[in-house]
């Protein structure tokens, strides 16, 4: 038994799954649009980019990374 035949009876498994699901599907988008929100909205108000603040430069950032992982508290 090949591993391409093994792929697709798994491929073809899903999609038909996929294909005869009614409450699945509405709640695969609710899960799709709540994925949405966590990582595209919430990044972006919540989760500003912190080592922009630190320095302009790559080199500027990868000192202040480096310091900071080399210090011991």
């Amino acid at each position: 038994m090949g591993t391409q035949n093994i792929f697709n009876k798994i491929i073809a498994f899903y999609k038909d799954g996929f294909r005869s699901m009614t409450v699945g599907r509405t709640l695969w988008v609710i899960v799709l649009i709540k994925l949405f929100i966590m990582f595209a909205i919430l990044k972006v108000f919540f989760f500003p980019n912190f080592l922009n603040s630190k320095g302009k430069t790559e080199q500027e950032k990868a000192a202040y990374v480096r310091e900071r992982m080399i210090e011991k508290d």
